[in-house]
């Protein structure tokens, strides 16, 4: 797959991933915050599930040479899941869309300047640390009151 159509996959995940916190959120209000965050996962595993079924190509055996850090994923996406279902109606889509993508990018640009994961190592530069700055000034903007 050519990285133009992973970019354009990505954009199109980016706004799914504004639309998945917003129902979760309106399910809180008639079901509980985590219980709408369980619904979530249930509902995105049974998906996997079945696309890793009739798709999947993976070695599930691999799977007990893994380091324990290396599971941690889902515990990770159920603590986000959870803490955007409890800030969509307090302060906004817009708003915790944008603390979560700064957050996201400054971490980002940490761990690719540090190689973490046995990634590739990228450089912590003027331009790119420019882009997360601005888009950490442009989530605060969003945020006022």
């Amino acid at each position: 797959m050519s990285r133009i159509w992973i970019f354009v996959l990505m954009l199109l995940a980016g706004a799914v991933s504004a639309l998945q916190p917003s129902v979760n959120a309106r399910l809180a209000q008639r079901i509980g915050l985590l219980e709408s965050a369980f619904v979530s996962f249930t509902g995105g595993a049974l998906c996997l599930g079945a696309v890793v079924l009739f798709f999947g190509r993976g070695n599930w055996k691999a799977l007990s040479g893994a380091a324990p850090w290396e599971v941690l994923g889902g515990v990770f996406g159920a603590f986000y899941v959870t803490c955007l279902v409890l800030a969509m109606p307090r302060i906004g889509t817009t708003a915790a869309m944008a603390a979560a993508i700064a957050a996201q990018l400054a971490a980002g640009l940490l761990l690719d300047s540090a190689g973490a994961f046995g990634f590739q190592k990228l450089p912590l530069d003027i331009p790119r640390l420019a882009g997360v700055l601005l888009v950490v000034l442009g989530s605060l903007l969003v945020f006022r009151k």
